[in-house]
């Protein structure tokens, strides 16, 4: 799996500051993607065992983190190798994980090599981008067919539930 880069501190990838980290390869190739560079999962850097000691050592090291974000192309394009990461993200920095997929939730339930993955992740930004839907007004997503998922209250429930972002204004 490879690295394309991470954010220290970013308010744009999921509430409060996080910590965001961009994975290569992605099979959606949605139109008026913005960051097609990301499709290639060839492109960036080999994320190496080292490369994710630094990470999980940069994101304990600040206090003013309220969590960490995957994105990409899609985190899920690897499901074994993001799940490493994932779990060893989750269980040393004890942070809550947001995730951007193209995937909805439904049909990464279906799919037992990506199901496995949702237990490390508290909310779920899911769905293809779709320029035809793209709206500005939304918070944390591109496009209305998008959603904001509490992944931990949906597995209980067995039921999606959304997540309900309350920006305070």
């Amino acid at each position: 799996m490879n690295l394309l880069g991470t954010y220290s501190e970013t308010i744009v990838d999921g509430e409060g500051i996080r910590f965001s980290i961009y994975l290569a390869g992605c099979s959606h190739h949605c139109p008026g993607c913005h960051n097609p560079e990301s499709w290639n999962p060839g492109a960036g850097e080999e994320l190496t065992e080292e490369k994710i000691q630094s990470i999980i050592r940069e994101i304990k090291a600040n206090p003013l983190l309220d969590g960490v974000t995957f994105s990409g192309g899609d985190p899920f394009f690897h499901p074994e190798a993001f799940l490493l990461l994932l779990k060893r993200v989750k269980e040393e920095t004890g942070m809550n994980v947001w995730c951007y997929t193209g995937y909805t939730f439904e049909s990464l339930l279906r799919n037992p090599r990506q199901a496995k993955l949702l237990e490390y992740i508290d909310v779920l930004v899911d769905g293809k981008f779709r320029q035809e839907l793209r709206d500005e007004d939304l918070y944390f997503r591109g496009s209305r067919n998008q959603r904001l998922i509490d992944v931990q209250a949906s597995l209980k429930a067995n039921k999606t539930v959304s997540y309900r972002y309350n920006p305070g204004i």
